[in-house]
Parts: C-alpha cells; structure tokens; sequence
C-alpha cells in the first residue's frame, strides 16, 4: 500500500517559509507528497518545498525560465514533470519508489503560451492544448440573442501523445498519476477535461489530479479510478481548495480535505462546519459524474476501485 497527498495550485513568491506548517500533520502521514508549482522559483523557495516534505512537482505551467526552475528544483532533490530541456525531457516521468513500488508521474498543461511549449530542440512544457468551436444555441431561431455552446476538443496528436506516454509509464511502473493543468473558473467543465481525463485512465492511469482553475471542481469515477478535476489552489490568489488522500494497493481509498489560505498567506485545514460545507458542495457537483461522495468530520471520502 502506498499512501499518497496531492494538492493544487502553489506559487510560492512571497510567502513566508511556514507556509505549509499547519499541513504538516497531513503530509508526514504520506509516503509521496505532490504539488504543482507555478510561478517564479529560487532556492528559497525549494526549501520551503523540501521543509514540507514535497516529493514531486508538476511544473506544466509558468515556464518562462523552465531550465533555471529545474536545475533548482533537481539541486533539492524535488522529482519533477511537465516541462524539460526539449520536448521528450517534458514528456518523461518523474518516478518515486516506495516500499519496493514506483510511482510515475506525468504533468501537462492546456493554459499556455506558445512559447511556452517544448519543442525536439528547445526547452519547455508539455502540452495538452484543446480546440474551440461555437455553435448556435438550439433556439435560437426562436429567442434571438441567446449565448453560443461553447464546444471544445482535444488537439488529436496531443492526445495521442498522452495516451502513447501513459500506457509506457504503466507498463514500466506500478502506478501512473496523471496532473492536469487546465479548465476555468467555476464548477463547470470544459468538453476536453472529461476527454483527456478519461483517455488517462482508460490508457491505464491510477489517478487524474487537476488544477488550474483555482477553483475546486467536481470528482468522476471512471472505470473504478478517480478524476479531480480541479483541487483548486493550495497556496495561490485564491483562498480554498482540497488536500487528495489516495492509497495505491489492493483496497484503493480517495479522501478529500478542504484547505484554505489564510491573510497570512499560510495554508491550514479546515474544520467543522466551514469544512463540511465546502465537502458537500463538492459532494453536489460530483454527484453527476458517477461519484459517490461521503461527508463525515471534515474529510470526504470517495468510493474508488473496480
């Protein structure tokens, strides 16, 4: 059994080196702690990542000064994907092993610029970009005015790109995580989300972590393993998001813990009421989605496993 704790969103830039420290509980009781990181990194930074105990790091987002970030973030001893000296670097695994069991990590991101993406002789992101369509609501002959369906799509290469990079990481490795940079604001989901979220599984990825949105999104089941859509911010400029709870092994378990920063720019766990109503509403947008989402004490609990 491997224990793992994900969280979204963290951009580190001015924050005070306790940043994690009322999480430190949650992330001591993991065998693997991840995160994805945004924004500019120095090696201050990292080491408030190492003091937390941050085992890898998705970097498939800011990649303005990608090889500086990675050559930090390797000098600490911090595991990380999404971007990479040229493109197949981008596109590699980060691998953690614990208890004779390796775990491979994959990161891409939907929100960039194109300069940001790597290419097969230049350094930065891996992509999982999407297509935009707009079609005409469907009375719109009767009630002029009314808003276009947004309609989106994977990139067909890209998502075969994804596919090709999962099934290679499942068959040289354990488990395989999938984290997703991606979505907007809100509780709705974009077409592509659902598409390439259960291409991963389906392709044999264990989980599906989401962020981007720096709003907390619904949870899916798919084919017994668990897509998070989004889990919202960690420590980023929006204040909530979810701590994920997930064992890898023979009885597979998903919790959730919401999270919330504070004025101090410290993130801490919330309690009580105030983590129950964020645990429901995140019961409420999943239900949909074939997720039965249990609320109790604070912690939401998500049944996963075929």
């Amino acid at each position: 059994m491997i224990t793992l704790v994900l969280g979204g969103d963290v951009n580190l830039h001015g924050r005070a080196a306790p940043a994690f420290g009322q999480l430190e509980p949650l992330f001591k009781g993991a065998d693997v702690r991840f995160v994805n990181l945004e924004g500019p990194f120095d090696a201050a930074m990292a080491e408030m990542l190492t003091s937390a105990g941050v085992d890898v790091v998705s970097c498939a987002n800011d990649a303005s000064h990608p090889t500086a970030t990675l050559s930090v973030l390797d000098h600490a001893g911090i595991a990380h994907c999404g971007a990479g000296a040229d493109l197949d670097a981008a596109h590699a695994p980060a691998v953690v092993e614990r208890s004779g069991k390796k775990v491979a990590f994959l990161a891409y991101t939907s929100l960039r610029l194109p300069g940001q993406v790597a290419r097969p002789d230049a350094p930065g992101v891996a992509q999982a970009f999407a297509t935009t369509a707009y079609q005409p609501d469907p009375r719109i002959a009767e009630i002029p005015g009314r808003p276009p369906l947004v309609r989106t799509a994977p990139v067909p290469e890209h998502l075969d790109r994804l596919v090709a990079d999962v099934k290679r990481a499942k068959a040289a490795h354990d488990h395989v995580v999938v984290s997703m940079h991606w979505g907007l604001p809100g509780a709705e989901l974009a077409e592509y989300q659902v598409t390439y979220g259960r291409a991963a599984i389906d392709a044999g990825a264990d989980l599906v972590a989401g962020h981007g949105p720096r709003t907390i999104q619904a949870v899916e089941v798919h084919r017994g393993r668990p897509i998070l859509y989004s889990l919202g911010s960690l420590l980023a400029d929006r204040p909530d998001g979810l701590l994920a709870g997930c064992m890898f092994g023979d009885e597979p378990r998903l919790e959730l813990i919401p999270v919330r920063r504070t004025a101090d720019g410290e993130c801490r766990p919330l309690a009580g009421e105030d983590a129950d109503r964020v645990l429901r509403y995140v019961a409420e947008i999943s239900a949909p989605r074939a997720a039965r989402v249990t609320v109790q004490a604070g912690i939401a609990s998500v049944a996963v496993g075929l």
